[in-house]
């Protein structure tokens, strides 16, 4: 592949504005995300505004259902009685983190009615499983009582995943699956691939069958390029100014085209480097150098994570819902460039697809994180893999489990006041609670009020705009 010095044009600083090159259509407006609506029989209904979710709950006609996302159920309307007209969700796959969009469509445009940034849990996945099999290998290895090997004749069944994949194509399709039970999904946009790793890794250039010159040339690269190095000049760390592909070990001096000697670079770094080792150009700013030396020997071990579950989430989202449409990472690019939107993984979501343009984006991005449920085991291990302390047999004490969400109004004491957040419960009946201002410690359990059971997952909330992976 030919890597040329052509400037790379960064994402636009806000959303709605203009990106000079391309048509874009009418500016997109902010809204606050919408509250999902359930009948009396627990069926979803079209979404409302949140305004008008406080007048039903204040006039007694709805009861709230779930705290966060935020659910509403009426007490005396059903979906037969209802116009429901159908939402359409997006999804943009990541290794780190997952965009969904709520949305929908009429003409071409679509409007965001909720997003969601679903940060997975892999990476932890992979060193308790690390950590589990250097413990085993550590007592096999030890003078102890002969144990048989149960390895022998273990087969991997067609389609396996390891544990820390396997996670992240289950809470995607957990969470589509939760919001098609909270409002009347009609079809699912998912997008199939970001970067392509046989292009990326080749150590020649492919060219003849393999591949062909197109017009998505060279995009594969530059796009990878600029996520990586988080669409910051590599040497002075600019941002939002046009970007250049450079070669950290001049072309001239040897240097070849794999995308580990390939960076980004503001013009005025490009043109001072030339074809100066970086080594050299670098030399008066040691830790820059290796910081630029450390980002380039990254792997593409996020990259591969995207491209081993790809199939199996397209899989799994095709037999769960009976509309699913495959869109590439090519196409969602063009779509935010044409809006006029920034990079995040939300708006991602919400660009995936074919369509024309964006008349509403959310305002407040809902931020889950997957925690899990707790561990099956009652014991904790020292450093040699043996048990150690005993932890209780049961998980819930006076009707609480550490993870649930609940509100304690203390009348009198140190801790006087109303705290709410995630509790982390003892068999005495003394408390704590993570509020948003800090842990406080020491309540009583009969001064706690439950608002929803821990499922596995943290909230938080974020403004729209602001990508935090």
């Amino acid at each position: 592949m030919e890597h040329v010095r052509g400037e790379i044009t960064d994402e636009s600083p806000g959303i709605g504005g203009a990106t000079p090159g391309h048509e874009v259509g009418e500016k997109a407006r902010e809204g606050h995300p919408v509250v999902f609506v359930l009948d009396k029989h627990h069926e979803p209904l079209q979404p409302t505004s949140p305004a008008r979710a406080r007048r039903l709950l204040a006039s007694g006609r709805a009861v709230v259902a779930r705290h966060t996302p935020f659910v509403i159920r009426l007490k005396d309307r059903t979906v037969g009685f209802s116009e429901v007209d159908g939402v359409e969700v997006g999804i943009d796959p990541g290794s780190k983190h997952t965009g969904i969009a709520v949305f929908t469509e009429r003409s071409g445009t679509r409007r965001g009615l909720y997003t969601i940034e679903l940060a997975h849990r892999g990476a932890l996945i992979r060193d308790r499983l690390t950590a589990r099999a250097a413990c085993r290998r550590g007592r096999r290895t030890r003078n102890l009582r002969y144990r048989a090997p149960r390895f022998h004749n273990r087969t991997k069944p067609e389609g396996w995943l390891a544990p820390s994949l396997r996670h992240r194509v289950d809470t995607t399709v957990s969470w589509a699956g939760r919001l098609a039970r909270w409002a009347p999904v009609r079809a699912v946009h998912v997008e199939r691939i970001a970067f392509d790793t046989h292009v990326l890794s080749a150590q020649r250039p492919l060219d003849g069958v393999e591949y062909q010159h197109g017009t998505l040339r060279g995009t594969e690269a530059r796009e990878y390029l600029l996520a990586k190095w988080g669409r910051t000049c590599a040497y002075c760390g600019t941002t939002g100014v046009p970007l250049n592909i450079d070669h950290i070990h001049p072309k001239s001096r040897g240097g070849s085209d794999r995308i580990g000697n390939l960076t980004i670079a503001c013009i005025p770094c490009n043109q001072a480097k030339n074809n100066t080792p970086v080594t050299e150009f670098l030399s008066k700013d040691p830790r820059r150098l290796a910081s630029v030396l450390a980002q380039a020997a990254v792997p593409l071990q996020d990259t591969a994570a995207v491209n081993a579950t790809r199939s199996a989430l397209c899989e799994a989202l095709t037999k769960g819902f009976p509309t699913a449409h495959l869109a590439s990472g090519g196409r969602t690019k063009w779509n935010r460039t044409r809006a006029g939107l920034p990079k995040s993984h939300t708006l991602d979501a919400l660009c995936v697809g074919d369509l024309q343009t964006i008349g509403r984006v959310p305002s407040v991005v809902l931020v889950i994180t997957a925690t899990g449920r707790g561990s099956y085991s009652r014991t904790r291990a020292d450093r040699y893999g043996f048990p150690r302390l005993r932890l209780p047999r049961q998980k819930q004490f006076f009707g609480f489990q550490t993870g649930d969400l609940a509100r304690a109004v203390v009348p009198t004491g140190k801790n006087v006041g109303t705290h709410s957040g995630r509790i982390a419960v003892r068999a005495s009946g003394s408390f704590n609670v993570r509020t948003l201002h800090g842990v406080v410690q020491g309540i009583r359990h009969n001064h706690f009020r439950l608002i929803q059971r821990a499922d596995g997952y943290a909230y938080n909330t974020r403004p729209e705009g602001r990508d935090e992976a």
